[in-house]
């Protein structure tokens, strides 16, 4: 008998469930590149796992035929962050919304990053609400019609890029659902990055917030509204990268490669947080005149220790020391009273 095992493939990844997104979804695209990636990876089939919370994104789940769990509303770090602490030996994907994560699970999200857990995370950002019928969510901008803002929402909104360099990411990324060679690429970036990865990913709602991300997309605005990084690389875009940026002190201006040198250009560093800051920053509107283009890649990525493997070595270390403790002292602990 023979003790050959087959490679996985993408059908291996597909579940019997009918996939119940609204035709034309970019979430899709998506699926479709996780499918392809994850057999990439050298992984075992029963070694990967699937977290989501709420939303349409957070289906995902069913749609992958790996261990998963679809559970609530923001809380799925909480989730993930549980299960690595125990079997760390797992490759844990959290997917998420721009809602879920943002706004009820705000809080779990930014610990998650904090803490540095070896999760990758897939945000899926629409810019509303999809999943509830087209409310704005904390990325849609300002002055965005929506049901529930039929004036024009009011809020500020949130930079996910930005918020997650604050919250001290280790590696932060963003891609698209129409550009699925760099989508595959980045994915497989988050896999390899030994920490908190976390990929934000413009996803088309074509009911209740359809084209949010056409200039990106679409072949004719696409060259001069994108700016893919690289490590090591000039930054520059347009067609036949006939543009570049460069920095003024640190603030980032569009030059003509017809009269500067490529010399002259920001080459993109992940590893400088600075920068990295910086680029999630470059968030005008690209329609505007001399506005500039969206980054899309790796912004930042850094070596830090994992909570899970520093939790892990704390137990190894007292239990070394003092052997295994009893339940039933540790919950009386040191503190005793005695009521008269």
């Amino acid at each position: 008998m023979s003790t050959d095992i087959k490679p996985m493939t993408s059908k291996d990844l597909v579940t019997d469930q009918e996939v119940r997104w609204c035709p034309g979804c970019g979430d899709y695209s998506i699926l479709k590149q996780v499918q392809t990636v994850i057999p990439e990876l050298g992984l075992k089939r029963e070694n990967i796992v699937f977290i989501s919370g709420i939303g349409c994104s957070s289906r995902f789940p069913y749609y992958m035929e790996t261990y998963g769990m679809h559970s609530i509303h923001g809380r799925a770090t909480a989730i993930a962050s549980g299960l690595k602490s125990v079997r760390n030996d797992l490759s844990v994907w959290l997917v998420t919304g721009d809602g879920d994560s943002m706004s009820i699970g705000g809080n779990h999200f930014i610990h998650m990053m904090r803490r540095n857990f070896d999760v990758n995370i897939l945000l899926f950002n629409n810019e509303i609400y999809g999943l509830t019928k087209g409310q704005y969510s904390p990325t849609s901008h300002e002055g965005q019609i929506t049901k529930s803002s039929p004036y024009g929402a009011i809020d500020h909104a949130f930079n996910p890029a930005a918020l997650c360099l604050g919250a001290d990411s280790t590696f932060v990324a963003r891609a698209m659902d129409r550009d699925p060679v760099q989508l595959r690429e980045v994915l497989k970036r988050a896999h390899l990055h030994k920490g908190t990865s976390i990929l934000e990913i413009y996803q088309n709602c074509n009911v209740f917030n359809d084209g949010a991300f056409e200039i990106f997309t679409e072949k004719a605005s696409k060259k001069l509204n994108t700016l893919f990084v690289n490590h090591g690389q000039p930054l520059m875009f347009g067609e036949n990268n006939s543009k570049g940026i460069k920095l003024d002190g640190f603030a980032p201006a569009i030059v003509d490669l017809e009269t500067t040198s490529v010399n002259d250009l920001w080459i993109h560093d992940e590893k400088d947080r600075t920068k990295a800051g910086i680029l999630a920053r470059m968030f005008d509107h690209p329609s505007t005149e001399g506005a500039m283009p969206r980054p899309f890649g790796v912004f930042y990525s850094e070596d830090r220790a994992c909570y899970e493997d520093l939790l892990n070595q704390q137990v190894a270390e007292v239990t070394s020391k003092r052997g295994k403790g009893n339940l039933d002292d540790i919950l009386k602990g040191n503190s005793v009273w005695e009521i008269q």
